[in-house]
């Protein structure tokens, strides 16, 4: 006996079940080590003159249009017109997340991610809160862990935290380059690296003031959900 589509679609729904696009879950991420992440965070928060927690995390953003969810005419093609500058026509952005202070987010452009660039980020930041105390957080890419980064980061006296590994949901700037590439990128070809990275100052300026807009975009997780931590994998290992 066959079945069509549309009775296979009914069934489903009166099971309680949706049709809905699949997000990834990193099986790899190790649920008690993201666990001990949340509760140093948690009680570095209870602790007195507490550092400015700064989120840092790079991303390539290509000069070619991004293609996105947009309105276009029904029964037609939505096109987007492209000059085509292929995948090396990029540019590297530095973005931090600057939590809990006045205009929180920074996006510098670097010709490329490595140490020099990294140590250069850094000199930044400490310019930009002298006398504060910071605490970095950023993911384990080479550079974030090398040598004269860290020497780089200890002079500026810059606290560094790794997150857990395959844990990108803890970084709060890869829903900034999600927001900027919605707000730049798509349907947009860009003719030159000075247009992006203008677009990208714009972009940053806009963000700035619509501070609720920030905050509910770039949430923090403080506490992990037990059902989503139990499809991991990586626990039955």
């Amino acid at each position: 006996m066959t079945y069509s589509h549309e009775t296979i679609r009914q069934a489903l729904h009166r099971l309680g079940f949706s049709w809905k696009k699949a997000r990834k879950l990193l099986a790899r991420a190790r649920p008690a080590a993201r666990q001990v992440f949340l509760v140093d965070l948690a009680h570095r928060s209870q602790q007195q003159d507490q550092p400015v927690r700064v989120y840092c995390d790079e991303a390539h953003v290509h000069q070619d249009a991004d293609g996105g969810y947009g309105w276009g005419p029904r029964g037609k093609t939505f096109w987007v017109r492209s000059s085509w500058p292929g995948l090396k026509a990029k540019v590297t952005f530095y973005g931090l997340y600057l939590e809990g202070q006045p205009h929180p987010l920074r996006i510098w452009p670097y010709p490329r991610g490595n140490s020099e660039a990294t140590m250069d980020m850094l000199r930044r930041l400490r310019a930009e809160l002298p006398g504060r105390k910071i605490l970095l957080i950023w993911d384990g890419a080479p550079y974030h862990r090398s040598g004269l980064v860290l020497q780089e980061a200890a002079r500026l006296a810059i606290e560094v935290l790794q997150l857990p590994a395959y844990s990108p949901d803890f970084m709060p700037v890869e829903a900034l380059w999600r927001w900027l590439r919605q707000e730049v990128t798509y349907h947009r070809c860009h003719q030159s690296p000075q247009e992006l990275m203008e677009r990208v100052s714009a972009f940053v300026a806009r963000a700035h003031q619509d501070p609720v807009a920030i905050a509910r975009r770039l949430r923090v997780p403080t506490h992990l959900d037990p059902e989503v931590e139990n499809l991991r994998f990586s626990k039955l290992a």
